[in-house]
């Protein structure tokens, strides 16, 4: 009886036996897949390009972890099994507060996967979405964070190729964390890149693509994720990518030789220093924006820490009163706080089995 059944799985979830999302696949007559390796999987997190990722539980250890599994449907195209295993590698050459730690790479038969570091919150494609363009300091703090993250990438040689808001997640603490570095390139092997062994297309996403990178993704240097880093901050002061409309086409040629409409004509109150670093990390020719992450990261610090001190206690950077508790959740630049004891399920009920 469907109703009984409904029930049962109900019962089971309010006892915390099993998850929603187990329910939901159980009710489907779908049993398999729950387990992989030591872990529990929990429930589905995302989807991308080419894996998905799901919350899972170690079964000793009770850690949450993120798990990112390769779909045996690509197992047939020898890249992508090859570029999921050099993102794993990349990650696990990284130790920075804010970039998303890997911490095993396994597979149990054909089913390969990835155990990273779970991050408890949202990326910032889909804070923008839920609240709208952020508030001025919240953004030169975020940008920063990952600009130090970038910079730490960039000094073990790896170049990120695919920055973005949806490859940026903010923990409850307010500490960014960059994640999916499936399109990294090894600037010290460029010559070996599987992107060029596989003649792999992928050159990262239309709405935030360096200029440089569409014409040769293979030889780009650090600068290129500084044009993303750019193009990201414009999307969270703003609300929209650089170049909204039109077809891939259309706003890869807009990226290639216009600049975006100005940042004060659609937010008049953004500060026009704030703009100015924005608009310098945009532009056309890589040789016109900073230099380094780490210059744009302290640019972005020296900013926010005179801002602060001219914004009246209680009054945001967009005029607006801030509510009790806004300061302490916008965290500050390289401030860690990915306690496993705090950590909440914000697992999405929608996804695939792994099977």
């Amino acid at each position: 009886d469907v109703y009984k059944r409904q029930d049962l799985a109900k019962a089971l979830e309010k006892q915390k036996v099993v998850t929603r999302w187990h329910c939901e696949k159980l009710l489907q007559g779908k049993y398999k897949g729950f387990f992989l390796g030591k872990h529990k999987l929990l429930g589905h997190i995302g989807s991308g390009g080419m894996s998905s990722v799901y919350l899972a539980k170690h079964l000793k250890m009770g850690d949450l972890r993120a798990i990112k599994v390769l779909p045996q449907s690509k197992l047939g195209k020898s890249s992508y099994l090859a570029r999921f295993q050099q993102e794993a590698k990349a990650i696990a050459s990284l130790n920075h507060p804010n970039v998303v730690r890997a911490h095993d790479i396994d597979n149990q038969g054909d089913t390969h996967y990835i155990v990273m570091e779970y991050v408890d919150g949202d990326d910032l494609q889909t804070i923008v979405k839920k609240k709208g363009p952020l508030p001025f300091e919240q953004v030169a703090n975020y940008i920063a964070q990952a600009a130090h993250g970038l910079q730490h990438a960039h000094e073990v040689g790896l170049i990120h190729r695919d920055v973005k808001p949806a490859n940026i997640l903010v923990n409850s603490a307010g500490q960014v964390k960059i994640l999916d570095l499936g399109l990294a390139l090894v600037s010290a092997e460029a010559e070996a890149s599987l992107t060029i062994d596989f003649n792999d297309k992928v050159l990262g996403t239309a709405d935030y693509l360096a200029p440089e990178q569409a014409l040769n993704s293979h030889k780009v240097d650090k600068r290129a994720d500084l044009y993303g880093l750019g193009c990201t901050m414009y999307f969270l002061l703003t609300g929209h990518p650089p170049f909204p409309d039109g077809t891939i086409a259309q706003r890869i040629a807009q990226h290639q030789r216009e600049m975006p409409k100005e940042i004060r004509k659609i937010r008049a109150k953004c500060p026009g220093e704030l703009e100015g670093i924005c608009w310098k990390l945009m532009q056309k020719e890589a040789k016109f924006r900073y230099a380094t992450a780490k210059q744009s990261a302290e640019v972005l610090e020296a900013w926010l820490a005179k801002h602060r001190v001219e914004i009246p206690v209680g009054v945001s950077a967009d005029g607006s009163s801030l509510r009790l508790g806004d300061e302490r959740s916008q965290g500050s630049p390289g401030r860690s706080g990915n306690d496993s004891n705090n950590l909440v399920d914000t697992v999405s009920n929608r996804g695939d089995d792994t099977d």
